[in-house]
């Protein structure tokens, strides 16, 4: 019987130890125990149901496009909590001189989705003049684009600023991938980060026309019936995302989890490792370390200090806090809004109209808001009071929205060091990392820090390092 320890029960030690308990039921010779230092599995994915009300912890979907989410879902019996965002009304503001700006229709980030999208650029008063013309002319800069495209990495700020210019990337970029990342875009990897953006920089030069050529294929295609209807932005659940995990645990056998359980020590032991947790010491043929990066980082310097020294990453803190109001009130109409860095209302990050975003949040009639924290004015925050964050988020919502009732029911939930900061050579450091671990044998590094910050992406390598130590038999 080959022993897995899967060490931090976040959504990606959850799906690991889940897909282990559907090998073992189908008659691969494996046990595993799943070690969580805290009270509840999850890690940041979690979901409050309350009075009607569907709240997010943590993330509230998925990218649809990024199929492992939705897959791993209806593996779970769960096709029929599968809902999409309301895309027909779909629009996020930026916060411009004290006033929400909507962006222009039929962008994809900070690009135009094709050349049709540039007119929506003409109306918009988002952007300047000179903005305007550094979009424009990107098609007819295609050739130069493409000849200039660097062979090593760069930063986001510097691939953005040779398509579009600074202005583009100060008002759209830096919100949005800060949204997502919570970074600085000087810092964060173009190619970890916008793989796909690069890859149509080498191909075309120009990402508009990049978009442009891709619409027309995917518009071909529908003509042709040979694909369905145009897929939304984001999926979700109906009974919210805290619902994936939920399903997993389960059918995960109740003597393979242990919470409160925090590993103090990971050692090598001939082929395989020695664990040691407050109740004691065990023996394991092979490790899934899903821990937070600093966690495994600590765990593994012992035994390989060149590892945890590629293992070194910033991260950036975040804070959500959701208001749920009965009383109804007027919301532009949209998805949500994102605070450009450098704005007078820097304390704030984005905030989601969550009952507009997706079905079956808010009972009919009433909302549902979430505010974000990010960066320095998250690290501040952290240790503050649930009452102080509370009365700044909304004061922060009230000055952009104006006024609001007074909400029936707040959550608050803080995230210290939850984003991982893919910095200019990432993909480089983990390509290395990757190797010594491959050198190490029996150990997989599973988690936000590595390869992929998104449900899908961590469902994806979770389930793949669980299959290979499954069958694995590898020693050291």
């Amino acid at each position: 019987m080959k022993r897995i320890a899967i060490i931090g029960g976040g959504i990606a030690g959850v799906t690991a130890a889940w897909q282990l308990a559907r090998l073992a039921e189908d008659g691969v010779e494996i046990e595993a125990t799943l070690f969580e230092a805290s009270v509840r599995l999850g890690g940041i994915v979690g979901t409050v149901r309350a009075d009607g009300f569907v709240i997010e912890c943590g993330p509230d979907g998925w990218v649809t496009e990024k199929p492992w989410a939705r897959e791993l879902a209806e593996e779970l019996g769960l096709a029929d909590e599968i809902i999409a965002s309301n895309d027909a009304t779909r629009k996020t503001y930026v916060l411009q001189d004290n006033a929400l700006v909507p962006m222009p229709d039929g962008m994809r980030m900070m690009v135009p989705g094709s050349l049709a999208a540039l007119d929506a650029l003409d109306s918009s008063p988002l952007f300047s003049a000179a903005a305007k013309a550094a979009f424009r002319s990107e098609p007819g800069r295609a050739e130069e684009l493409k000849a200039a495209a660097p062979d090593c990495d760069e930063s986001v700020a510097g691939f953005v600023e040779r398509h579009f210019g600074l202005e583009v990337l100060e008002k759209i970029g830096a919100p949005l991938l800060g949204g997502v990342f919570g970074g600085d875009v000087a810092k964060l990897s173009v190619r970890a980060v916008m793989a796909p953006f690069v890859a149509m920089e080498r191909e075309h030069g120009s990402l508009i026309l990049a978009l442009e050529k891709r619409a027309s294929e995917s518009a071909s295609q529908r003509v042709r019936g040979s694909e369905g209807e145009r897929a939304t932005v984001f999926t979700s659940l109906r009974s919210g995302v805290g619902t994936l995990v939920e399903a997993m645990v389960a059918k995960i056998p109740p003597d393979w989890i242990r919470l409160e359980a925090p590993v103090s020590s990971l050692r090598r032991e001939g082929p395989g490792w020695r664990i040691e947790v407050p109740a004691g010491t065990s023996y394991f043929d092979h490790v899934l370390l899903a821990a937070p990066v600093d966690v495994a980082r600590a765990l593994l310097e012992p035994t390989d200090p060149a590892a945890a020294d590629l293992m070194q990453l910033e991260a950036s803190s975040a804070l959500t806090i959701a208001f749920a109001f009965r009383e109804p009130f007027e919301l532009p109409p949209g998805f949500g809004l994102l605070v450009p860095p450098g704005s007078s209302r820097e304390s704030l990050l984005a905030a989601t109209f969550v009952d507009q975003k997706y079905p079956h949040r808010a009972p009919a009639g009433q909302r549902l808001l979430r505010a974000f924290f990010g960066g320095a004015t998250a690290d501040r925050l952290l240790n503050s009071t649930d009452e102080a964050i509370v009365a700044l988020a909304l004061r922060e919502l009230q000055s952009i929205l104006g006024p609001l009732p007074p909400p029936d029911l707040n959550v608050v939930r803080r995230w210290p060091r939850a984003l991982p900061q893919y910095a200019v050579g990432h993909l480089e450091r983990m390509a290395e990392l990757f190797v010594r671990m491959e050198e190490l044998g029996n150990l997989h590094l599973l988690g936000n820090g590595y390869r992929g910050v998104g449900l899908p992406d961590l469902i994806r390598d979770s389930r793949a390092a669980a299959r290979e130590a499954a069958q694995d038999h590898r020693t050291a």
